[in-house]
């Protein structure tokens, strides 16, 4: 059984509180949403606890109940971003497609995702600033990350057997330069935006430049 978190002397909980705090679950999910936006634009060292604290109608002796500390919590937004792709990428039915429309719809889910999550991508830059310290710490992220491989495997492996791929190709590399690919076509947008004055972020621009990272991607597989 989960008990609510003490009530500083001296203050009565509010009715929105108290409603939290029987609500465990839902508190925890809505400070992780909103920690998430600001270990995003600020990372570990510029998030601010009383920020996040304000933000979710809560306070920040309830955050460090439930987290315990700063980094804990971030540790938490990391696992539960981690945690979300994956699921997703689960849901694909990739077995039910012949190998190289598997492969598309894999490259054309991982641009679409970080594209549409740049919270994501912003996670990863920070926790790359850290060297990984924190993903490092976290059994769940590395246990996560095992069924992406495996299915990237299993789609290449399927495409060598049917004489379609070309033989040799390490399935984490694959997955890299799946992710590499779509984690620059978000990190760098504005940037190469701006330096080579083009719209990137058009419709067009943004459906063109999908197909042609998941054409990029085939070709380099295909026999």
């Amino acid at each position: 059984m989960t008990t609510a978190p003490p009530t500083p002397l001296g203050k009565k909980p509010t009715r929105a509180k108290l409603e939290r705090t029987n609500d465990p679950e839902r508190t925890t999910a809505d400070i992780i949403e909103i920690a998430t936006r600001e270990f995003a634009e600020k990372g570990l060292a510029g998030a601010r606890i009383d920020v996040i604290a304000e933000a979710t109608r809560t306070s920040k002796r309830m955050i460090y109940y439930y987290f315990g500390s700063k980094e804990a919590l971030y540790r938490a937004v990391l696992e539960q971003s981690y945690s979300r792709i994956r699921t997703i990428e689960a849901q694909l039915h990739l077995e039910d497609l012949a190998p190289e429309p598997a492969l598309r719809k894999l490259v054309e889910f991982t641009v679409d995702y970080q594209l549409a999550n740049p919270d994501f991508i912003r996670l990863v830059m920070n926790e790359n600033i850290h060297r990984g310290e924190f993903l490092a710490q976290s059994k769940s992220i590395q246990q996560l990350n095992v069924p992406a491989i495996d299915a990237v495997r299993a789609v290449y492996e399927r495409g060598v057997a049917a004489k379609v791929f070309r033989a040799g190709i390490d399935p984490v590399d694959l997955h890299m330069s799946i992710s590499a690919l779509s984690f620059f076509n978000v990190s760098n947008r504005h940037t190469f935006s701006l330096i080579f004055k083009r719209d990137l972020d058009s419709r067009s621009a943004l459906a063109a430049r999908r197909d042609a990272i998941a054409e990029m991607m085939v070709r380099y597989v295909r026999l």
